[in-house]
């Protein structure tokens, strides 16, 4: 269990710190023509629009982070959302954040 938690600690901090980062590069592109061209100002805005996904999946990923160390705290860990089973310790060695047992989560992406 505390080295499960120590990789979703270390992961939260790695989000954390790219999250800085991820901020700069989905700014507003600008329309200013005369300054950019028009093929540079497309390719801002294609970055942009990669950086402001990437941004969505590490706000998403975080909160998972944040509620598997939740049910750590209140000692649901380890056990599927949905069914109640363990969740087996090798998926939960691979993503520590996942809610779902591996039966659940491929009925969930296969309804």
């Amino acid at each position: 269990m505390a080295a499960l938690k120590q990789l979703l600690l270390g992961k939260q901090k790695e989000l954390l710190a790219l999250e800085s980062i991820g901020n700069k590069e989905s700014k507003t592109v600008e329309l200013d023509q005369t300054c950019v061209g028009r093929v540079s100002r497309m390719d801002a805005l294609q970055g942009q629009a990669m950086a402001l996904e990437s941004q969505r999946r590490r706000e998403l990923e975080l909160r998972y982070i944040a509620a598997a160390l939740q049910r750590m705290d209140q000692g649901d860990f380890g056990c599927c959302l949905e069914c109640g089973e363990a969740i087996r310790y090798e998926r939960l060695e691979y993503n520590p954040a996942v809610p779902l047992c591996i039966t659940c989560a491929s009925a969930a992406e296969n309804p």
